[in-house]
């Protein structure tokens, strides 16, 4: 489990700006560098190589990668704009984070930079002849990362910001939570399966202070103040949670000081926003959210409704299958609620069959993945599969009109949950 300041630092290395810094810093040095080979380069190779052509070379290169850089800026606005339209918006954030185009945005800017900075240093005098051989060398292996980066962009641009595109990075997202989740079902503490047995009578609760979302929870954080201060934590909003000044992060059972608070507080991350990373529940709704869009009247594309039935059954099984989960607790001190399969069903499926209900296409596929999931969940999760079947059902039969389908999907629903 990640650490708030490495969950930080990761948060800040899929930036754009960060990466584009780090490419343009690694551009000017590169210019640079040229007059630092200068001593260890043969004379008379600059005749030889025809390195006087440098000059040409990066005027050229300064003013197409200037054009081209802006251009693919307006390509990503273009296709985040498409996302928030066509898909959801809470889905934009996913493709602000693709590495692909940050890396060739990047190439563009750090190309650009190479060659300005190339240009002056060349009128300033700063190369000899020498040193023109190295910045010829380095402006040739630039301009192979640009053709490579080009090529990889003409690419990427062909399904970037698709709904296709959009909606398999949500599912990626999700099931990578779900997966950490089923590794971890406590985050690395105890599991806190009844909380009003577990938790003391005598617990103080630590509330927020603020009115965000949980976005991120360091429990190694909270078992090193757990130790610190003598106390067990019994941890109430995880990740995903909304919270406000009236609501409890965590329990302690002991009487919480300022300073106990505050470092309690402190092993939160909160934000306007909810986050995948921590929270498959998150990457649920989204995709509800991209299926009830699709089923709306001004839309009417059920066929990515069921596309998206069919993803959200693939990260639900895969969070049952079988796995061998670390047997050491590794913060003893502090206790963690597992997810609940009832609330994901109803983060997922609730959307769905209620903006679905008049289309017996999508009705039948509701019913055949949630029968997929009652075949792959333990007996004990079966009834709130169930559950969800049965209401899907009701609300299919209120809202079809045709008695033949309302039939069809009766006959369905009573072979496959009986």
């Amino acid at each position: 489990m990640l650490s708030k300041w490495q969950w930080l630092v990761k948060q800040l290395t899929r930036t754009l700006w960060v990466r584009a810094l780090l490419f343009s810093l690694l551009a000017i040095a590169s210019a640079l560098l040229s007059v630092l080979l200068d001593p260890f380069i043969p004379e008379g190779l600059a005749g030889i190589i025809g390195a006087d052509a440098v000059d040409h070379i990066l005027d050229i290169l300064a003013g197409s990668m200037l054009a081209v850089t802006t251009f693919s800026l307006t390509v990503m606005v273009s296709a985040y704009s498409a996302a928030t339209s066509s898909v959801t918006p809470r889905a934009t954030r996913l493709l602000m984070q693709d590495t692909t185009s940050q890396n060739v945005l990047s190439t563009f800017l750090g190309s650009f930079l190479f060659s300005l900075v190339g240009i002056v240093a060349l009128s300033a005098g700063v190369y000899g002849p020498r040193g023109r051989v190295v910045l010829f060398v380095v402006s040739l292996v630039v301009i192979g990362l640009v053709v490579l980066a080009l090529l990889r962009w003409i690419s990427h641009l062909t399904h970037f910001g698709r709904v296709g595109d959009t909606t398999e990075r949500v599912e990626t997202a999700t099931a990578n939570a779900l997966d950490y989740w089923r590794r971890c079902p406590a985050m690395g503490g105890q599991v806190l399966l009844n909380p009003k047995s577990t938790i003391p009578t005598c617990a103080t609760p630590v509330y927020a202070d603020c009115v965000a979302y949980v976005e991120h929870l360091d429990v190694g954080q909270l078992d090193e103040c757990a130790e610190k201060f003598g106390c067990t934590v019994y941890v109430d909003a995880v990740a995903g949670a909304f919270v406000h000044p009236r609501t409890p992060l965590l329990w302690v059972d002991v009487t919480p000081g300022s300073a106990l608070i505050q470092a309690m507080r402190a092993a939160y991350t909160l934000a306007p926003e909810r986050s995948f990373d921590q929270d498959p529940r998150f990457g649920l709704c989204v995709l509800a959210e991209i299926a009830s869009r699709a089923l709306s009247p001004a839309v009417n594309d059920p066929g990515t409704a069921i596309d998206v039935l069919g993803r959200g059954a693939r990260v639900l099984i895969s969070f049952f299958a079988p796995v061998t989960p670390s047997d050491t607790v590794q913060h003893a001190r502090v206790w963690v609620p597992p997810l609940a399969l009832d609330d994901m069903l109803n983060d997922f499926f609730t959307p769905i069959s209620r903006d679905g209900a008049g289309m017996i296409e999508v009705q039948v596929r509701v019913q055949k993945v949630l029968h997929a999931l009652s075949c792959n969940v333990p007996a004990s999760a079966r009834a709130a599969v169930r559950k969800h079947a049965q209401l899907a059902f009701e609300r299919a039969t209120h809202a079809l009109t045709l008695q033949s389908d309302k039939q069809a999907l009766l006959h369905l629903h009573r072979r496959l949950f009986g």
